[in-house]
């Protein structure tokens, strides 16, 4: 009976060793999985209001309330480069030129987020302090087309040639599970202002 008790006993803690094992395991699996869906669906929502920013002020590009303001349609576009532009438009739609610069900063700047790959893409309105918007953003690419539909070599030195633009921007997790950072990626191909057209 002493035998087979201490049998028994023994047979019963590796059981339940395994059994315990299993838990941490499904528990640790589920942390993960919970981590990760939260993540994925703040990165949809950071790139989709990056998006929306972008697209509502590139889509503005040239425009004012007052239209006799606007002299020279060909000086609607102050600066095109690969990561930074800068434009003028109506920004508060009161009928005064304002002009917008977006440019992506360097990643020394964000040593705060686990991620060290994003960086704040800045939007400077007129003359006023950069405002960085952290969303999580690791590219901000732009390519600039003419009119002809062909695309402009950069360093572009006539910005009047723009006509047509594209837009990428890949945004990825700030902070991720075992550093397993998820991105997602937008691209609008081919936004045309509408005041660009008129030249």
């Amino acid at each position: 009976m002493g035998f087979s008790t201490i049998i028994d006993i023994l047979g019963s803690m590796i059981v339940g060793a395994m059994l315990m094992l299993i838990l941490f395991r499904m528990n640790d699996a589920s942390v993960e999985n919970v981590y990760n869906y939260g993540g994925e669906l703040i990165l949809q929502q950071n790139l989709a209001v990056t998006a929306q920013v972008l697209e509502h002020d590139f889509r503005k590009i040239g425009y004012c309330a007052d239209w006799i303001k606007v002299a020279d349609p060909t000086k609607y576009v102050l600066l095109a480069d690969s990561n930074k532009i800068k434009f003028i438009t109506d920004y508060n739609s009161d009928g005064n030129l304002d002009s917008i610069f977006y440019y992506l900063g360097p990643t020394s700047e964000l040593s705060m987020t686990a991620n060290p790959r994003d960086r704040f893409l800045y939007r400077v309105v007129n003359n006023e302090a950069p405002k960085g918007i952290n969303l999580g953003v690791t590219q901000f690419k732009l390519v600039f087309f003419d009119a002809l539909g062909d695309s402009l070599p950069f360093l572009i030195t006539d910005p009047a040639d723009v006509n047509v633009m594209e837009i990428n921007i890949t945004v990825e997790n700030i902070a991720a599970y075992d550093e397993k950072y998820s991105s997602a990626f937008w691209r609008q191909v081919r936004l045309v202002a509408r005041n660009l057209r008129n030249r």
